[in-house]
């Protein structure tokens, strides 16, 4: 086994195809594809299923690709160190959020050190969040509250309760506190399950023996959003998340107060990765700088 190869098959597993890996390794797409049937072909295993220009990881392959991922993340952080002397003017740095709102002060400060780093945000609920760190296809996540794993790295940006939120034409008069039961007895505009907050609420409901049964579930806060300014029912999301909307008015949850967090994680096992680093440690600075 050639180490050329092994590179050949990585690049392919995670972009997904040779061309795009060929572009990667600055080789021809025909010499990739060289390479990983040669790696294929002296152990006598498929790694990938070919479909005409699409091509997808066998079992094989996939668990060959856990194996490869630490391996060039070592090589990545071995390059890194070697030259750590150097300046961090470049590079590519990608963030995925269940909110982008809570991340913007972090943000700002890193581009403000590092304006030559390019940075992907994108967006996913709490599940998505923690997937695409796994998969290597984000380097920093931004999400409510930690699992309990131990397999990631973590700063808690801080906390805000939970609201309703509803059409302003939905009740009459000003909006008033209301129970978690109260409103359970409207039409709700839930998130999906894979959403934090619809965690928060239903574990909150669970302690009070409610069940809360969505009259619609919408994948995505600015889907909730819209459903309910057009008088769909009620819907929920952190008060620092609740913005301002003409369309809308707050309910503030009377009784127990459902605290939605927000933290900035990375895996552990790469937070030594010199762009993770930077942003990690802007994120503790930021936090430091809170007022209490």
């Amino acid at each position: 086994m050639k180490f050329v190869q092994l590179r050949a098959f990585h690049n392919v597993a995670l972009s997904g195809g040779f061309s795009r890996a060929a572009e990667a390794l600055g080789l021809t797409q025909p010499a990739v594809s060289d390479q990983v049937l040669k790696l294929e072909q002296e152990y006598d295993v498929l790694l990938f299923l070919r479909h005409k220009k699409q091509v997808s990881l066998t079992s094989e392959g996939a668990q060959l690709l856990e194996i490869t991922r630490p391996l060039f993340e070592a090589q990545t952080r071995a390059r890194e160190f070697l030259s750590e002397t150097r300046a961090l003017t470049t590079g590519n740095l990608r963030i995925i959020a269940d909110s982008a709102y809570h991340v913007t002060g972090v943000l700002n400060g890193f581009r403000h050190l590092y304006p030559g780093v390019k940075i992907t945000l994108s967006a996913g609920n709490s599940e998505e969040v923690e997937a695409a760190l796994t998969a290597y296809k984000a380097d920093i996540g931004v999400i409510g509250t930690v699992p309990a794993e131990s397999y990631l790295d973590s700063v808690p940006l801080g906390s805000t309760p939970i609201i309703a939120f509803a059409a302003s034409s939905y009740f009459a008069g000003s909006p008033v506190p209301r129970s978690l039961a109260s409103l359970a007895t409207h039409p709700l505009v839930l998130r999906e399950r894979g959403s934090k907050t619809r965690q928060k609420l239903d574990a909150a409901a669970a302690r009070q023996n409610l069940t809360l049964t969505p009259a619609i579930e919408a994948e995505g806060r600015e889907a909730v959003r819209e459903i309910v300014a057009a008088g769909a029912g009620i819907g929920f999301v952190s008060d620092a998340e609740y913005g301002q909307d003409q369309r809308l008015v707050k309910i503030p949850i009377s009784g127990e107060i459902i605290p939605m967090e927000e933290t900035v994680i990375c895996l552990k096992q790469r937070r030594n990765v010199r762009m993770i680093r930077a942003f990690m440690a802007q994120a503790r600075e930021v936090v430091r700088k809170i007022p209490v």
